[in-house]
């Protein structure tokens, strides 16, 4: 009889970020336990609120599945002496599978004949194994940071108040930093507080309604959704779209209550992106815009309680609103009184690193690097690109920088635009920052697009050459992303530039800084490349197998946009009817030779027709290949590579390459060297899995 499990972990205020992906990490952890431990059971349900975590499973078996299991144990020559009577290994085995000498049989492997025993494994309870199961389950629950609170060992992101364990309506018995689980959950902290008995997951969802507590999160962001345009909307206006604010807020609260609040039209002379981040940033509120997009002097925010008297509360968070407003007023009119060329010379005072340097020095650094780009792709915007690097971290020492972080590169631009500069250099100033998170946009202007790919770089070539490297769990110069962020750039915009060429670059200036060799750098940063760009193709959604990125990138990702067509390409070759037998040629030619050095090939030394037809074959090949692969036609070298497949296979029909005669021998291995790295400007062939 299938049973329906229920978790609920009652806390203390979760912060918002840490919501999801804990309770992700429940429905997977648990469901993979369950699976693991023969358990049947139905789809997983999460849902949860500041307050509680909440994990339910319907269709949970009562027990495991029974299961029979074949253990092998030693070999006959071993179990039986010469006249057929068990020895001290066969009573060994039997005696440790619990079973009797009758009771084993004799099994043929590919190594020979081997005592097995077939055991017959009946399930146990799943309560027993779940309830078992429980304060681990609980104790590896992961958060960003997690507390110890009283005098408690346990640990968890906000201290435990409640668990609810419940398996077929029965409680499980487990406890954790002192908290027993029982059947009680709780009501809304203010407005219901009271213990609340738990009979089943649809049940209490409607009893913590009643309660004020909107359990399933995409209904409590639906309402604050549809509530906050209602509420925009009775003064006029419309919610300034935010999916991330809105989701921010789903996590915040456990009953919405949208209310409008107002402050005063002169704040509106703010930028409006300086405006929005007071609202959203510091206050967690919905900006309100009318029908052509331009702000209004409201707000929308979302209580947590139904209010006695909303225009109380409106006002008060008006009042906190004012104050936050007339701090970024006061800064953006001091900012204002200086030039971002003064403020550049401030930035030899703001160090980005101890072993790195100022930000002055940074700076300076990404302005060569930029250049070269200009002179390569965009020689037309050379001086535009020169003067962005110049100004696009000046605003660090702002004043309204120093308040609002976050206003990095969007403040350079407003400033620099206030002072005269082309629009070229002021939108360059704000999208040297992009992409500034995952899946965000990337620079839109070729300056822009140059300038944080000469910024990303120096940091990237910096952090490596000095130690800073990213590890399994950490990351502080955010060096995957700006890898990541390198990469789409260059294949979004697109761009053809070549990353040694950048790294020889960045690391010359470097160079008194570097803590080991520059090559030993560049080596890592190209190996730390080729595993993003990797990574990048793999969730593209293209459905690329890893064997075959891993081939194609083994050829080089010194041209981005090569590496990433020479995959895309190799992708479609291997669904040719006849890949298997063409990768079997390749590898065969790959397997033979143990060293990629080159060495002359002397068809004079060839003794066999079959030498000197690949040798033609393949020079024409190379040839052929060459002039396809100069204009990125990775298709059609991939064809004249195919080409020498019958060619490969007469070779090693009528050829034995270790010939007695060492020059004959050397010089067919320098054929097949030369023939492998051929084959080698595609692809590594031998990573490729064919069945």
């Amino acid at each position: 009889m299938a049973q329906t499990l229920y978790i609920e972990i009652g806390t203390e205020e979760i912060p918002a970020g840490y919501i999801r992906p804990a309770l992700e990490w429940m429905s997977a952890w648990m469901a993979k336990f369950l699976d693991e431990n023969r358990i049947a059971h139905g789809e997983p349900a999460v849902a949860g609120t500041p307050r509680r975590l909440v994990l339910n499973i319907p269709g949970v078996a009562e027990s495991q599945q029974a299961v029979s299991i074949e253990v092998v144990g030693p070999p006959k020559s071993a179990a039986y002496d010469a006249r057929g009577k068990p020895t001290k290994a066969a009573e060994g085995f039997a005696k440790g599978q619990g079973v009797s000498l009758s009771d084993i049989r004799i099994k043929l492997t590919p190594k020979g004949e081997y005592l097995c025993v077939l055991k017959e494994e009946t399930g146990r309870a799943a309560r027993q194994i779940i309830e078992k199961a429980l304060p681990d389950f609980l104790a590896r629950i992961p958060f960003a940071k997690s507390m110890h609170w009283a005098s408690y060992s346990e640990t968890f992101a906000r201290p435990v108040q409640w668990i609810v364990a419940m398996l077929g309506g029965e409680v499980l018995q487990c406890s954790y930093a002192h908290v027993t689980s029982g059947n009680k959950s709780m009501g809304h902290r203010f407005m219901s507080p009271e213990w609340i008995e738990v009979k089943d997951f649809e049940s209490h969802r409607e009893n913590l309604r009643k309660n004020h507590v909107i359990l399933d999160m995409a209904e409590r962001r639906e309402l604050i959704r549809q509530g906050s345009q209602k509420a925009a909307a009775e003064v006029g206006g419309h919610i300034l779209a935010d999916e991330e604010l809105l989701e921010e807020v789903t996590q915040l609260v456990e009953f919405p209550q949208p209310l409008v609040g107002q402050f005063e039209d002169k704040y509106l002379e703010l930028p409006p992106e300086l405006l929005i981040t007071v609202i959203k940033k510091h206050q967690r509120y919905f900006a309100v815009t009318d029908g052509g997009g331009a702000l209004l002097p409201y707000f929308v925010t979302i209580s947590n309680v139904v209010p006695r008297d909303a225009s109380v509360v409106a006002a008060g968070n008006g009042r906190v609103v004012r104050a936050r407003l007339e701090d970024a007023r006061f800064y953006y009119g001091e900012d204002q009184k200086v030039r971002l060329d003064d403020r550049v010379e401030h930035l030899k005072g703001v160090v980005f690193h101890s072993k790195i340097g100022t930000s002055f020095e940074k700076m300076e650094r990404f302005r060569e690097l930029a250049l070269m780009l200009a002179e390569r792709v965009a020689a037309g915007r050379v001086a535009a690109i020169g003067r962005a690097a110049e100004l696009c971290k000046a605003d660090l020492v702002s004043g309204v920088v120093g308040e609002f972080p976050e206003l990095q590169g969007i403040m350079g631009k407003t400033y620099a635009r206030l002072q005269g500069e082309p629009e070229s250099v002021c939108q360059a100033i704000y999208e040297h920052y992009l992409p500034n998170r995952s899946g965000g946009p990337v620079p839109q202007s070729m300056e822009g697009a140059l300038l944080s790919i000469a910024d990303k770089i120096d940091t990237i070539a910096a952090c490596f050459g000095v130690g800073l490297l990213p590890t399994g769990t950490t990351d502080p110069f955010a060096l995957r992303r700006q890898t990541l962020g390198i990469i789409r750039i260059v294949l979004e915009t697109p761009l053809r530039i070549s990353l040694g060429d950048l790294l020889d670059k960045a690391l010359a200036m470097l160079s008194h800084k570097l803590t080991q060799p520059a090559e030993n750098v560049k080596r890592d940063i190209t190996a730390f490349f080729e595993g993003r760009l990797h990574h990048y193709l793999a969730s593209s959604g293209e459905g690329l197998s890893p064997d075959v990125i891993d081939a194609a990138l083994a050829a080089g990702v010194d041209d981005l946009l090569d590496a990433v067509e020479r995959t895309r390409a190799l992708a479609r070759f291997t669904q040719r009817p006849d890949f298997t037998a063409l990768a079997a040629a390749f590898k065969r030619v790959g397997n033979i030779i143990k060293s990629p050095e080159t060495a002359p090939v002397e068809a004079s030394l060839f003794k066999s027709p079959a030498e000197g037809g690949l040798y033609d074959e393949l020079i024409k090949a190379e040839d052929s290949a060459g002039r396809l692969l100069a204009r990125s036609d990775f298709a059609g070298a991939l064809e004249a590579m195919a080409q020498l497949k019958p060619m490969i296979d007469s070779f090693f029909d009528s050829v034995l390459v270790m010939d007695s005669d060492e020059s004959v021998k050397r010089n067919r291995l320098a054929l097949l060297t030369r023939t492998r790295a051929f084959f080698d400007r595609m692809a590594d062939f031998r990573k490729i899995q064919t069945s």
